[in-house]
């Protein structure tokens, strides 16, 4: 069941942030998309998911990627869209520090450039170090930033928390990192 649910899991990450027109889905304000439309798209496109199975991997995803509008009727992905889609967040005061996860191969441009967005709407910012590590992990060993997220905010920069409470922001410039 753990296999399934994962396999679920990277279909809707693919499907709900970065490719929703192979399956013939158009995000809606907030990256909702309806759920019956999800699951018959899923089906026509020979990957049926039953919608117990829909509401066991939102509901065990370890990284809350994913959620359920207040009626269960709608689904999306909470972050990490490349596609254009207006997620409707509110701005918000972060905390003092957040913490950014990467790999080696990485800090030379992070110290010259600063954390950029690349392809995605926002860099992404954890509360804690642990989550961060998770984060570097998966590109090999972590190297753990701290973010002087109160300063950049002070500063005039624009924080976000999406659903699962992972905070977001257009970039950070070099100034505000420090390795940990």
């Amino acid at each position: 069941m753990k296999d399934r649910l994962t396999t679920i899991s990277k279909y809707l990450a693919r499907h709900l942030r970065h490719a929703p027109e192979d399956l013939g889905l158009a995000l809606e304000p907030g990256g909702w998309v309806p759920v019956t439309d999800l699951l018959e798209a899923s089906a026509r496109a020979g990957f049926p998911i039953a919608r117990p199975e829909l509401v066991r991997c939102v509901e065990s995803n370890d990284k809350q990627r994913f959620s359920f509008d207040e009626t269960g009727e709608r689904i999306r992905a909470n972050q990490g869209h490349s596609v254009e889609v207006d997620l409707q967040l509110e701005e918000g005061r972060p905390p003092e520090v957040l913490y950014h996860g990467t790999v080696a191969r990485f800090l030379a441009g992070i110290w010259a450039e600063g954390l950029d967005k690349g392809s995605r709407h926002h860099v992404h910012l954890s509360l804690d170090v642990a989550t961060a590590r998770k984060v570097g992990a998966r590109r090999g060993k972590p190297i753990i930033l701290q973010v002087d997220a109160g300063r950049m905010h002070r500063d005039g920069h624009k924080f976000y928390r999406s659903a699962n409470g992972v905070w977001l922001t257009d970039s950070v410039p070099a100034e505000y990192l420090v390795q940990t």
